[in-house]
């Protein structure tokens, strides 16, 4: 059994393992602590500091993957192997607290599968994309308004771009002076930010249930083909809007560096990157999205990119709390980075709405 304390016999006992059962650390996962429990289980002890309601997760977890079981079922898939599969106490509860007060749960492993912190070519990107056009696609028809919201305006560009504001007002390390030309980029853009949930709240963009953590290592993908098998990590799995999934996977996606890189040269907007993905996405999707929502894909990609970049750039303003860092510097490395792609993104909007329309056939 594995050294951290946190995982005790208690915990084994309560999903009906005996206290001698096999256990190893999966590493990868930067929230919660996870396990393989006999090669067959993953078990994981949810962040609750993170998130301080894991009733309200393992609630839309279990309606969400019921409802996605239907559905695989009904075109004659295999729910088992593409649908995260929540395996109960052996009290027949979702979950089990601890002693101590730790929140746990457990999915059946896949096997045969992996997973992968970015693409190794175009064909994974769209991949990854038809995964995720799927799983929206196969939700169109869940009541999005019953979920609860795991985190309040966890993608809400205005406020964002407010709790920066708040930032640079309070300047509480000394490091609003060399942040200036940053703070002027983010402000300067307040009308575009608004622009999606100023949509939503007209009606003109129907509210859908998101992933909202869309990167590639939440794609499980069959270790001998290469094809996306299965959606996973739904912890955050909420109300929100189509293109907050569709912009979160581009920006990382489509980005030929990574989002600390301070060579700026580096930095590019790759369209074919962001063409792979999109004609993935909306090979699933496409059908099940009104005409709104695929005209304004574009500016989630946008949104989503100077959404992260706005909150870089306050954290370091507020003393790095929020974000891990490994320099002083690199949560303003991280928000440069993030607003060079932004408008390089702006600048090419024209070219990915162009894409999105082929992708469609329009």
């Amino acid at each position: 059994m594995s050294s951290n304390t946190a995982l005790t016999e208690q915990v084994l006992l309560a999903f009906g393992w005996p206290k001698d059962t096999r256990v190893r650390v999966l590493s990868g996962g930067h929230i919660n602590d996870t396990y393989l429990v006999n090669e067959r289980f993953v078990l994981q002890r949810i962040n609750h500091f993170v998130f301080p309601n894991p009733g309200d997760i393992m609630d839309n977890m279990l309606g969400v993957t019921r409802f996605l079981r239907e559905k695989v079922l009904a075109r004659g898939g295999d729910p088992d192997r593409e649908i995260l599969q929540i395996v109960p106490t052996a009290a027949g509860e979702p979950m089990y607290i601890d002693e101590a007060g730790n929140y746990w749960r457990c999915t059946l492993h896949i096997d045969g599968t992996a997973s992968y912190e970015t693409p190794d070519s175009t064909e994974m990107l769209y991949e990854a994309g038809r995964a995720f056009g799927d799983f929206q696609a196969q939700l169109s028809g869940y009541p999005a308004g019953t979920l609860h919201e795991i985190i309040p305006d966890f993608h809400n560009t205005p406020v964002r771009l407010q709790q920066l504001r708040d930032a640079a007002k309070a300047d509480q390390k000394g490091r609003l002076s060399e942040v200036q030309a940053e703070l002027d980029f983010a402000l300067a853009r307040e009308e575009r930010a608004g622009l999606l949930m100023g949509l939503l709240k007209q009606g003109a963009l129907p509210l859908r249930v998101t992933h909202n953590d869309t990167k590639m290592s939440n794609i499980l993908f069959d270790s001998e083909t290469k094809k996306a098998v299965c959606v996973i990590d739904l912890d955050t799995v909420m109300p929100g809007l189509t293109a907050f999934d569709f912009g979160d996977s581009i920006r990382a996606g489509a980005s030929t560096a990574a989002e600390d890189e301070t060579d700026l040269g580096k930095v590019k907007f790759d369209l074919e990157l962001y063409k792979a993905y999109t004609r993935g996405f909306l090979s699933s999707a496409g059908s099940a999205l009104t005409e709104k929502e695929l005209l304004t894909l574009p500016d989630g990609a946008w949104a989503m990119t100077f959404e992260v970049g706005t909150r870089f750039l306050a954290d370091y303003l507020n003393g790095d709390v929020y974000f891990r860092v490994k320099h002083p510097r690199q949560n303003l490395d991280r928000a440069r980075n993030q607003f060079h792609l932004a408008l390089q993104m702006e600048r090419q909007r024209e070219e990915m709405g162009r894409i999105v329309r082929e992708a469609v056939g329009k």
